[in-house]
């Protein structure tokens, strides 16, 4: 069995020797991660896992080829990416342009008063939830996000892929990349704050304390 200290450079070497249990320590490394990314090209689970297994096939068919000059973790998400346009174009459905205004306000501007005060504070919500809990509740607010800002959030904050490698990945320019990074990021945490700030009035009301006006 593989130990948990060998590196995907080793783990290519090998399976370019045709070793198969290092073909199965990367697809237990990273299969769940590359139908997470899917699934940000499709609503459909089904299709996700397709584009998974597609990017599977693609990693087999062109290890050969792999020079290296890019992480195995940033080709195999180029790959997942191809494939899911692929996939998705031949069913009839492109991903849209992201339709957010770049310049429109990231905070609803309704939470501020005339002078410029919070009317509706951010709710801090790092030291309100466990870890645990906290990452799943990001991990959904992220599946909530339109599709171009839900692949660039995930391969930035969720899989630390840096700016130039999402860029050559998704086909977006770096001002592109800037502003779908900004804005997810500023949905996620809307949806955050709005989940605990929910969570907090309930919570107060069964304790029979007076419940803040929104």
């Amino acid at each position: 069995m593989l130990g948990a200290v060998d590196g995907d450079a080793e783990l290519v070497e090998r399976l370019r020797k045709g070793d198969q249990d290092a073909f199965a320590a990367l697809v237990d490394r990273y299969h769940s991660r590359l139908t997470r990314f899917a699934r940000s090209f499709t609503a459909r689970p089904e299709l996700a896992e397709d584009i998974a297994q597609e990017t599977w096939l693609g990693l087999l068919r062109g290890i050969d080829r792999f020079e290296g000059r890019a992480s195995l973790r940033t080709w195999l998400f180029q790959i997942c990416a191809n494939r899911a346009r692929t996939l998705t174009a031949r069913e009839g459905r492109l991903v849209p342009v992201d339709p957010t205004d770049p310049e429109a306000p990231t905070v609803d501007p309704a939470r501020f008063s005339q002078d410029g005060a919070w009317t509706s504070p951010p709710v801090p919500w790092d030291s309100t939830a466990d870890d645990a809990e906290l990452v799943a509740r990001v991990r959904a607010a992220i599946a909530r996000l339109p599709e171009a800002q839900q692949q660039v959030v995930t391969l930035r904050d969720v899989e630390g892929l840096a700016a130039a490698e999402v860029c050559r990945i998704l086909e977006l320019t770096e001002g592109n990349q800037r502003v779908l990074l900004h804005r997810g990021r500023s949905r996620v945490r809307a949806i955050l704050e709005q989940q605990l700030r929910e969570q907090d009035q309930l919570e107060r009301s069964e304790q029979g304390q007076e419940v803040p006006k929104p």
